[in-house]
């Protein structure tokens, strides 16, 4: 049986990927970049070339590679298709059966953002924990949800879009989704800014934050510093997100949430916001889930899509 594993995350400027032994030790590291163009079509190939001429470089058989992994932006189904990956050009694609054809090893295809949960259960901040839930707090949010050592994907593999549960009534403005009042309009950096600006704009309460910049960063560095405005929106992003994980945890009753993304580079300040309204708001037998934070950064999608073919192939 093969002893090395490829883990590929596809983005829609670079694909990271990497090259590890059953262990999860990496034995080498590197990108290339996303052609988008003409509907994607030159992504696989690119990818499939590399992955060759990875083997090659390496002197390796074919059959020294247990498998290849495929972390992509967009729902994957049970067969390895992606429905559609906006951010990549694709339609309907079969990842799996093309990356077979054209590497001559076995491949699985995951969602980037439940691979991303699968890494760092494997090699990250979840390490210890068999049912948790990844929470990305980015320009959106993303989520990916484990239980039992399992990933929990859908009937049309789009499991884990918490960043869309409902949270807010009247809400005015839509989100990225089309629909009004989702947790990710509130709970990422997009959101934070967003939160901030309708205070600023309520109170004349003085704040570093007037006259600035605003962007999440900014806004947890000012809590930090006790500013009075800042602890507020701070407060209401808190509000928000910890009853959305109180929702969550009611359903998943999960040991863990693993919170990445942009947003958490602020600490474990977050904590400090996120956690009393959860306690709040959640069912009492799943009031003990920790909140840790991620490790693995831009790296957990290459782990987890490793992990992936080893939770598959062997």
């Amino acid at each position: 049986m093969g002893k090395y594993i490829f883990g590929v995350d596809v983005g829609g400027t670079t694909v990271k990927m990497g090259l590890f032994d059953r262990d999860g030790m990496v034995v080498d590291k590197w990108e290339i970049t996303t052609r988008t163009e003409n509907g994607g079509e030159h992504i696989l190939p690119d990818i499939a070339d590399s992955i060759n001429s990875k083997i090659a470089e390496k002197k390796y058989l074919k059959e020294d590679v247990l498998g290849i992994g495929i972390a992509v932006p967009g729902p994957v189904n049970g067969l390895g298709i992606v429905s559609k990956a906006v951010n990549l050009g694709w339609k309907e694609t079969h990842v799996k059966e093309i990356m077979e054809r054209l590497c001559g090893v076995p491949a699985e295809v995951g969602n980037d953002a439940n691979v991303a949960a699968l890494g760092e259960m494997w090699k990250g901040g979840g390490q210890g924990y068999s049912s948790l839930v990844l929470v990305t707090l980015g320009t959106g949010i993303g989520g990916g949800v484990i239980a039992d050592g399992r990933l929990i994907t859908g009937a049309w593999g789009a499991g884990g879009e918490i960043g869309h549960m409902h949270v807010m009534d009247g809400e005015e403005e839509a989100c990225n989704c089309g629909c009004k009042g989702c947790l990710e309009q509130y709970g990422s950096a997009t959101g934070i800014v967003r939160l901030a600006k309708r205070m600023l704009d309520k109170t004349q309460e003085p704040s570093v934050l007037r006259g600035a910049e605003i962007t999440a960063k900014a806004v947890f560095d000012a809590v930090k510093e006790k500013d009075p405005v800042a602890q507020e929106i701070a407060g209401e992003f808190g509000e928000i997100l910890g009853k959305g994980f109180a929702m969550i945890a009611s359903v998943l009753n999960p040991a863990a949430f693993v919170i990445g993304g942009g947003v958490s580079k602020a600490g474990e300040v977050l904590f400090d916001y996120i956690r009393p309204p959860f306690e709040k708001y959640v069912f009492s037998g799943c009031v003990d889930a920790r909140f840790v934070l991620a490790t693995l950064g831009n790296d957990a999608g290459i782990y987890g899509s490793a992990k992936l073919v080893l939770d598959t192939v062997i």
